[in-house]
Parts: C-alpha cells; sequence; structure tokens
C-alpha cells in the first residue's frame, strides 16, 4: 500500500511539472513578445533600428526640447575632394583604391549639404569650413588627424568639392587634428561673429564631426547636427555616434526639422 502512495505521489509530481510553465521558457516568450515602444519626437533619428527599448531607457535623463540659438552659423566640416573619390559606389569597394573616400555614403548626403547651405545662407548665417592643413611649413612630417596607415592626401585632395564651393564672405579653417577648434582660430571668429550656435554637417561623423562637436559643446556653444548632412564610411558608426551627440553634445536634427525650426524665426 505504501508503495501504490509513493508511486502516485510521484506521478502527480511529474505531471505538475509538465503542467506548470518552464521559467526559461516563459522568459524568452517575454523577451521575445516584447513590443518596441512608440517612439517620441527625440528619439525619431536614423538610430531606431539599432537601439533597444532598455538602451533608450537608460538615456531617458537627457530627453529636452531641441532647438536653434539666436544667432547660429554654419560649420561644414571635411567636405573635401578626397572622401568623394571613386564616386557613389560601396565604400567597401571604393575604400580598396581610395583609402579616405566613403563612397555612396558621401554622395548621397551631396543634395542635403547643398540644401543646408543654401538655407544658411539665405538667412545670412555666417558660413565656416574645415578642411585639412598642406603646407609643409605649417605641418610636420607624421602628423595625422587619426591613426589610420595612409599616404598625406596632396593639396588638391583637400580642397573643398566644387558641389559646396565657399563663397567670398565664407571662412575656411585648415586644421592638423580631427577637431575644427584644435589649435585654429575658430573660436575667435565665433566669437567675433557674435556666434552663440552651430549647425554642422560634413565628415565623419564618428570622426571629424564628433571631435568638433564636442569642442563647441565645451566651448559653450550649442550645437545642432543635422543627421542627413552628415556621413561615415560605416552606416552603424554614423547611427551610434549620432545617438551619443544627441544624448550628450548636441542636438541632432534631420533637415526637415532645421527648416521647420528656421521658418519660426521669420
Amino acid at each position: 500500500m505504501e508503495d501504490i502512495y509513493l508511486l502516485s505521489s510521484i506521478l502527480v509530481c511529474v505531471g505538475l511539472i509538465f503542467l506548470l510553465p518552464n521559467p526559461v521558457k516563459l522568459k524568452a516568450q517575454e523577451v521575445s513578445s516584447k513590443k518596441l515602444p512608440v517612439t517620441d519626437s527625440f528619439e525619431d533619428h536614423c538610430w531606431k533600428d539599432v537601439m533597444s527599448p532598455e538602451i533608450l531607457e537608460i538615456y531617458s535623463a537627457y530627453k529636452r526640447e531641441t532647438y536653434i540659438g539666436k544667432r547660429p552659423a554654419l560649420l561644414a566640416i571635411d567636405l573635401y575632394r578626397q572622401v568623394f573619390e571613386g564616386g557613389p559606389r560601396p565604400v567597401y569597394e571604393v575604400a580598396k583604391e581610395f583609402p579616405s573616400s566613403c563612397g555612396v555614403n558621401g554622395w548621397n548626403a551631396v543634395k542635403p549639404i547643398q540644401e543646408l547651405l543654401a538655407l544658411a545662407r539665405s538667412h545670412k548665417f555666417p558660413v565656416f569650413y574645415t578642411t585639412g592643413e598642406t603646407r609643409k611649413q605649417s605641418k610636420p612630417s607624421g602628423v595625422e588627424a587619426t591613426q589610420r596607415q595612409r599616404g598625406r592626401a596632396d593639396a588638391r585632395g583637400y580642397e573643398i568639392m566644387d558641389e559646396f564651393r565657399p563663397e567670398s564672405d565664407d571662412v575656411i579653417i585648415t586644421k592638423q587634428r580631427a577637431s575644427g577648434f584644435f589649435g585654429t582660430p575658430l573660436v575667435a571668429h565665433l566669437t567675433q561673429y557674435g556666434i552663440d550656435s552651430l549647425i554642422v554637417c560634413g565628415e565623419s561623423t564618428s570622426g571629424c564631426v564628433r571631435a568638433s562637436v564636442a569642442d563647441a559643446y565645451s566651448y559653450g556653444f550649442h550645437v545642432v547636427v543635422v543627421e542627413d548632412c552628415c556621413f561615415d564610411r560605416s552606416i552603424l558608426n554614423h547611427k551610434v555616434n549620432l545617438f551619443d551627440m544627441h544624448h550628450k553634445y548636441a542636438d541632432v536634427m534631420n533637415l526637415e526639422e532645421v527648416k521647420r525650426h528656421l521658418q519660426k524665426r521669420k
């Protein structure tokens, strides 16, 4: 009789095990069925497909109203010839021949940048360009903006592309390092113009744009980065760095947002 009771108890326990939900399986189901939150305007940008709800929650303390300052200038970072070499081909393909090229990523940004330049000039904002320093007397051998192994570009490689040709009143800043501020008179010029805000475009998002944005923020300027007017060799680097700058140093806006903000000023 005791054996029968024992056997019955074992069968009941086994049955319960099968009836009760598997905690591991349940957890997996919860994760897989977890829906992404409705994205608000602050996060409605190109990084939506690479940032999880958990990451957005971590950075929620940075959420704020975005704006353009009262006296802005446009800062166009490194729109020179060598980053467009090889034409609008895939970056992996074109970089084999032209290591500094951003390929199709750069060419996709040409029209938005042209539109942004025209917009800035229509509002009579000062326009500043940066490009690499090529004068031997000003740049010692071996000094580069990054540690990527490459040959030094010639003077033509650092000329601003014809598509973004500077006008007579524009200022071209030559630099030796990634940031447009490091070792240059850019801050002095902006101060003389009474600038309080910078609208930034150019390349690369993860390199010279980011370095310039971080320095601009450190100098006390309000910074707006125009996401469709910036580009990088890596789309992932572009998205991740825009996300990080947006939450720490700058207001990231797309070109249409910039237009709406400027329209309110009229």
